[in-house]
């Protein structure tokens, strides 16, 4: 995640931030230098290295190597690579133009630049082959495969439509163009294996996963209805059975990846099951658009960043034997959540740490604790859980800024477990415009809804999101 090209905050000195190629480091530029630190616990970060002499824009490490490649914002166009253990530069290169971003795997470095991209053989640094001419991509938009086998670099084949090339950097020769969107790409990750690829465009409400090399549709998932977010940040799980995505938006979403024909028919007991039949059913009568909106997938887990507008990556990596989703955010944090990879739901804040390593804060659901930066945005809008949220006394409360544990009784909930807890279908009012964006009316009758209602009189009046309708469906 660069930076640099957000605006310049002058009560940060962020510039930079990137998850290495197995998340088992994270790696963060600022106007100071660079530092690295291990994800091995959750409890802090493990300073690894840290170098203070240059403002640093980019900086890569080559999984738990000793290798890393620096770009500084005083120097753009040039290129080191370093061993930062022995602390000597291996070499440099100087390019044309601005260095946007750099990709690295066992086998090659890829450079990319707004209308070109080079690559490197990794053990000798040689320039193998050079990609011009290529669309103009401003934002250094492109992904290279992790794996030996599959080492593939994808890059947009337009800046009009979401055209991906896939280039095959061993054979150094064109694989395949996939049209993945309408508009014009927003991110793209390959799984670990290399055999997918998911891409998102600037629209940012259809994340897709295509299969690699021959580019056939696999997944498709509905991130939202309601409102075009820009995505920054697509990552797939080491196993390749889960997707995680995030965007300017407070919402991180992870999506499973299995087929409909591979899940396990359940008897229907809840009022989604029977809301889901029905629009089954009447798919076919639905206009193209909506129906194929309908079959698309929904999100198995969310997670609630305290901040929104605010650019982000993620990932999803397995520390301490297990499952966690991990967000570095803008406002200089990375944060760290539970997640239930078989049940999903809303994830739960684990810990959260200052970006250069001073202060950890330590979030969970048992205890209140002090924070180093504020869980609500200060001024803003409060989100859904705020305004819900009880004193221990019973009584609402709703004050945007005040510093709130993150699992309350209800709070935490979506809509949809709320009415779950009701005991199903009965009661629930929907209208055909829910289901495809415009809420305008849900009623709920059952007695223990039907209190919280009365007890949280904001609640009725609020527009639903897609996410809360659905639920993990």
């Amino acid at each position: 995640m660069n930076l640099t090209s957000e605006g310049s905050d002058p009560n940060s000195d962020l510039i930079f931030v990137n998850f290495n190629q197995d998340c088992s480091s994270l790696a963060v530029g600022t106007k100071k230098g660079y530092k690295l630190f291990s994800l091995s616990a959750i409890e802090k970060l493990d300073k690894i290295y840290e170098q203070d002499n240059e403002d640093i824009c980019i900086v890569e490490r080559l999984f738990s190597s000793s290798l890393v490649a620096v770009v500084s914002l005083t120097s753009p166009r040039k290129l080191k690579v370093c061993h930062f253990k022995k602390g000597t530069e291996i070499c440099n290169y100087s390019y044309s133009n601005s260095i946007l971003a750099v990709k690295l795997n066992r086998l090659r470095l890829i450079v990319c630049l707004e209308e070109s991209l080079y690559i490197h053989n990794i053990r000798d640094m040689k320039v193998l082959h050079t990609i011009r001419d290529t669309p103009p991509n401003p934002v250094g938009l492109c992904a290279l495969s992790i794996n030996n086998d599959n080492s593939y670099l994808a890059y947009p084949g337009s800046n009009q439509i979401g055209e991906v090339q896939i280039f095959d950097t061993v054979n150094l020769r064109a694989v395949t163009m996939i049209p993945a969107h309408d508009n014009p790409l927003a991110a793209m990750s390959f799984s670990s294996h290399g055999e997918m690829i998911a891409t998102a465009s600037e629209k940012g409400t259809v994340i897709r996963v295509f299969k690699v090399p021959d580019g056939c549709k696999i997944f498709e998932f509905r991130r939202g209805v309601k409102r075009c977010v820009q995505i920054s940040c697509l990552a797939f799980s080491t196993d390749g059975l889960y997707l995680c995505s995030s965007s300017n938006t407070e919402t991180v979403h992870i999506f499973k990846l299995e087929n409909t024909k591979d899940k396990p028919q359940e008897e229907s007991h809840g009022w989604m099951d029977y809301l889901s039949q029905a629009v089954k059913s009447s798919a076919t009568y639905l206009p193209s658009q909506v129906s194929d909106m309908l079959k698309q997938g929904r999100a198995l887990a969310t997670a609630r960043l305290p901040n929104s507008g605010l650019k982000n990556i993620c990932a999803l990596s397995m520390i301490q034997k297990m499952p966690r989703l991990l967000v570095a955010s803008q406002d200089g944090f990375l944060y760290i959540y539970n997640m239930d990879p078989v049940e999903g739901g809303e994830c739960t804040l684990l810990k959260q740490h200052k970006l250069d390593g001073s202060l950890e804060c330590i979030q969970n659901e048992e205890s209140s604790v002090h924070h180093d930066g504020p869980l609500v945005q200060p001024g803003g809008v409060a989100s859904y859980a705020n305004t819900v949220r009880q004193h221990d006394d019973g009584s609402p409360d709703s004050s945007p800024g005040k510093h709130l544990p993150l699992t309350p009784e209800w709070g935490a909930e979506s809509f949809a477990n709320v009415l779950r807890r009701a005991g199903g279908p009965q009661g629930a009012l929907f209208t055909p415009s829910d289901v495809v964006g415009d809420h305008n009316s849900v009623e709920v009758m059952d007695g223990n809804v039907h209190r919280y209602m009365k007890h949280h009189p904001g609640a009725a009046r609020r527009i639903l999101d897609t996410e809360d309708l659905f639920g993990k469906c």
